[in-house]
């Protein structure tokens, strides 16, 4: 589990490629100086394994799946990536909860210069519209972002100086594709309200007053407090 709060902005020493999957050997200090075998990182958002490391770098294994469903194949030497070590249980939450599995890619359509911000907008995969919200949460990259404006095939977010130095988005450019994880308590809401177990009735104690998980509603959910 992450946060999308970045820490380091790593750099492609390597890629080797075999028919379908890759090894990525990525250099950065920071996360090399707590580093064990085993551990997770989340390199421009995904959720990967170290499987080594030596004085200069890391590695970790990409399979085909991924390769297909992010940007990860686009790397080449000397790129930068986003990275993130994983969340402990004593650190702040600072962005939002981010699990490291991709939803789909997105392309960035424009950018905007706006005083000190810039906006940048991205077209999303038809999949993803239904968990976008202005004011919400969306991981681009693997970075915590949150939502200004939702269209029907765009959404745009705005980036702070701080945001566009310490991560990829700052060097993208119209026409790059990104990676894009919805907010995770948005998909199991989502799960929750339209999922319809066919089973037994529920006990009468159960809180769902007409006896069946069907009846679970938008309404529901708003009058127990949860949305």
């Amino acid at each position: 589990m992450f946060t999308g709060i970045i820490e380091d902005l790593g750099i492609v020493q390597a890629i080797q490629k075999s028919s379908h999957s890759a090894q990525l050997h990525i250099s950065s200090p920071l996360i090399l100086s707590d580093l064990k075998i085993g551990d997770s990182i989340a390199v421009n958002g995904i959720c990967l394994t170290a499987t080594t490391f030596d004085s200069s770098s890391f590695m970790v294994d990409v399979m085909p799946e991924t390769l297909q469903k992010t940007n990860l194949g686009e790397l080449k030497h000397g790129h930068k990536v986003n990275l993130e070590r994983a969340l402990t249980l004593s650190a702040r939450l600072g962005g939002h909860l981010v699990s490291g599995h991709i939803d789909g890619t997105g392309r960035i359509t424009k950018r905007i210069n706006q005083d000190i911000a810039i906006v940048i907008e991205v077209q999303y995969p038809p999949t993803l519209g239904k968990y976008l919200v202005p004011k919400g949460s969306i991981a681009i990259d693997g970075t915590s972002l949150t939502v200004i404006t939702v269209g029907s095939h765009t959404f745009s977010v705005s980036l702070i100086p701080h945001t566009r130095g310490l991560t990829t988005l700052g060097h993208k450019n119209i026409g790059d594709t990104v990676n894009l994880e919805a907010d995770l308590i948005a998909k199991y809401l989502e799960k929750l309200v339209t999922h319809s177990k066919q089973n037994e009735p529920v006990p009468p104690s159960s809180p769902v007053s007409s006896g069946s998980s069907k009846d679970i509603s938008l309404a529901f959910l708003a009058e127990k407090g949860f949305i």
